[in-house]
Order: C-alpha cells, then structure tokens, then sequence
C-alpha cells in the first residue's frame, strides 16, 4: 500500500508559481478602462495565494515578479522564514516577505529603466519570457530533487500587451512547459487579449480567463485557479472562445498574418529576404519564364 505522503504527491499537493505583473504602464489612469488599482490588486492576490497554502500543508507557492526590464523570486512558501514574530500567524508572514521583496524589486526596476528609458517607452511589454524561464527552472530543479514533489503549474497574472519581440523566447518556454507537462494557467488583467497566453494555455492544457469584473478578481482566482490538476478533471472550467495562433515576424519583431517561412530552421520574415538572418541559408528566386513554360504545358495538356 503506498503511503498517504506518496498520495498526496501524486494527487492533489500543487506547486503553483505565480508571475506577478508589476508593470508600471498597466496601472496607470490611461491603461485600465477601470479604477482598479495595484495595490487592490495585490490585496486579492495575496489572498488568493494565502487560499492555496491553507487548502494542504503541502502546497507550495513561488511568486515571481515580472517587471519592465528584469524579473525576479519574491516569495517562496517553502524557504525557511527569518522574521520571527509572524511565524505563528501565515497570513502577516505572507504579507510581509511579499511585500518586502516587492518593494526592492520595484525599486530595482525602476532604475534598470531609468536607464533604458528609450526602450522602455517604445516597448512597454513587461519581461513574459523571463519570468517564465525561471518559472520552468525552478519546476527543474523540484523535479530532480526527489521522487516525491508536488504537481506543479504556473499561473500568470497578465496584464501588459504583449511583447513581439519575446515571441521566440516565449514558444521556447511554452514548448518546454508542454515537453515537462507543466499547464500554464492565464488570467488576464489588462484591456486586451494576450495571444502569448492564449497559445500557452492552448497547447500546455492550461484554462485561459480574462475577468470581465476585476472587483471579484479573488473570486475568479479561487474558484477556477486555486484547484488541483487532479480536481480539475470533475469540474466544468472555462473554455476559450478562440485562440489567436498568429505569429511575429524575425525581422520586424510584428504580428503578422501571413510570410514567408525559412524551409531549413522555420524563422518566419514579412517579407522575402534574399538569405535567412537566423540560419544564413540563402533563398531561391522565382524563375518568370520557367513558370510561363509551366503554366503554357500545363494549358496544352489533354484532358482526360
């Protein structure tokens, strides 16, 4: 008979990283259609990360912060705590390590885009591909640390616009969550649709929800991402009504419908290129008169 901790790995003991998304042009006057602030908006998650730590002494929480310029840990339910006078009291020892972490980690920030100030303005897509890649590493290292860990999932809380410069970077992570069997749970926060997330949700198996009420955002989040991967067989999850598959050009780092793809290494360009700028092969050229010639024999062929 194996072992209730071998059960309870193996069942419902969730990790669940979260990527927070402190970018500072999402919570300005003019980027939310609402008056839904940073710090109400920390006040439900912070309740809704204290949701999961209840529902089994084992859970695990990791949040990381998803900036302008770098991304970071900030809380990790599973390191050993150093203030002592909230140890006996789970919700004010949430409040302050987050809390704490996140205020060095703004501050941080805030010069790294001081100065990239340029950059920054032109882009003001936070660090998605980042804050996934740690995510995925540190879902590594649980996996190699024993035979016994919890099911881990990552849930991000998105609300800047996507970034098509990180497009390559971002499918890299999406395809290694797939490969790890790691969901990529998406609630989306900003004005906007996130294709980025849309597809990772899509392809990891993940539930993808943009709230149409940022008020109940705790609801939403303890409903539908506080429960486990082997719950969430019997429950009906929302479904996304469509998923934007489009992808971004190597060249010009835009959104694009429809160009033209490297046969040798896949990179995709908007327009034709006489060598590929990832993989350096060199494109052919249509020939005008062998296609004349082509289409001339095919309208002398015989029907049949």
């Amino acid at each position: 008979m194996a072992s209730v901790p071998s059960k309870l790995y193996s069942d419902d003991v969730s990790l669940v990283v979260v990527l927070l998304d402190t970018n500072p042009f999402l919570w300005t006057a003019t980027a939310t259609a609402t008056t839904f602030t940073f710090p109400e908006f920390l006040a439900h998650v912070l309740s809704f990360l204290n949701s999961i730590i209840l529902l089994n002494q084992l859970n695990q929480v990791v949040v990381i912060a998803t900036g302008l310029n770098s991304c970071d840990y900030i809380f990790d339910s599973s390191a050993p705590s150093k203030v002592e006078p909230f140890e006996s009291a789970r919700m004010p020892l949430l409040y302050s390590r987050v809390l704490r972490r996140l205020e060095d980690f703004l501050g941080s920030d805030e010069r790294s885009e001081r100065s990239n100030g340029a950059a920054a303005a032109a882009a003001p897509s936070s660090l998605l591909s980042g804050s996934l890649s740690l995510a995925l590493c540190y879902i590594q290292r649980v996996f190699r640390s024993g035979a016994l860990h919890p099911q881990p999932r990552i849930l991000c809380l998105q609300g800047s616009p996507d970034g098509p410069e990180q497009y390559v970077a971002v499918m890299n992570a999406i395809f290694s969550a797939q490969r790890s069997m790691v969901p990529i749970d998406s609630c989306v926060i900003g004005a906007q649709h996130s294709a980025f997330l849309q597809q990772a949700s899509y392809i990891t198996g993940g539930v993808y929800l943009k709230p149409p009420m940022l008020d109940g955002l705790f609801q939403y989040l303890s409903t539908i991402f506080a429960t486990d991967l082997h719950s969430r067989s019997f429950l009906q999850l929302p479904k996304p009504v469509g998923v934007d598959f489009r992808a971004s050009c190597f060249c010009h780092k835009k959104t694009i419908d429809m160009g033209y793809i490297c046969s040798v290494c896949l990179s995709i360009f908007c327009k034709h290129h006489k060598k590929c700028s990832t993989c350096g092969s060199v494109f052919g050229q249509a020939n005008p008169e062998a296609a004349a010639a082509a289409t001339d024999r095919k309208r002398k062929a015989p029907e049949v």
